[in-house]
């Protein structure tokens, strides 16, 4: 072996463990040897959850769905609200179109008495 070749293995040999330590530097859950990338990329999500909720003002599940359960009481009487509002709208409606009939045929009558008056 040469001397070129014996460098470039030592070469090749220090780049692997330099690459090897910054893989795994940092390292606080168990990495899967099957799925590196991805084990390393959901332990550094893991690290980093709490500063990403806090950052992105996310919420967590349990707390959302203790806000549902308190809201789901009020949301439900509104939406009622809002059933009895839109059948008293289409009454309102019913019953000023019937107005404005009743007034036309009003005018339409008192239109007609003026000539005859004449």
């Amino acid at each position: 072996m040469t001397i070129i070749e014996i460098l470039l293995i030592v070469v090749l040999a220090l780049v692997i463990i330099c690459l090897a330590y910054f893989f795994f530097r940092g390292a606080e859950g168990k990495i899967s040897f099957r799925r590196p990338v991805e084990s390393r990329v959901d332990e550094y999500l893991d690290r980093k959850f709490e500063r990403y909720v806090e950052e992105w003002s996310l919420v967590r599940r349990p707390v959302l769905s203790r806000f549902k359960d308190e809201r789901n009481l009020a949301l439900d009487q509104d939406e009622e609200r809002i059933v009895t509002l839109k059948k008293f709208e289409n009454e309102m409606k019913s019953t000023l179109d019937e107005l404005e009939g009743r007034l036309n045929a009003l005018e339409d009558s008192l239109a007609a008495e003026k000539p005859a008056r004449k």
